[in-house]
């Protein structure tokens, strides 16, 4: 009986170390996915738009990156 509910609460903490590997795993995928749009969409602006946002274009990728991984983007 006590080899049972052993087995079980194994099972369970199993499940639930893969549900946390499986939700950062889709956590890192929608960073990402944020930080290549935002890339993109910027890379599309003229440098007269990037001028107008206070931006260059040496500074779109961390931009993107810090809208997507340090502000909470996901």
């Amino acid at each position: 009986m006590a080899a049972t509910s052993d087995f079980s609460a194994a099972k369970s903490l199993e499940a639930s170390g893969f549900a946390t590997l499986l939700d950062n795993l889709v956590t890192r995928f929608t960073q990402y996915r944020l930080y290549r749009q935002t890339v993109n969409e910027l890379s599309e602006l003229s440098n007269r738009e990037l001028d107008d946002l206070g931006l260059n274009r040496s500074m779109i990728r961390r931009v993107a990156y810090q809208a997507a991984y340090e502000n909470g983007g996901a």
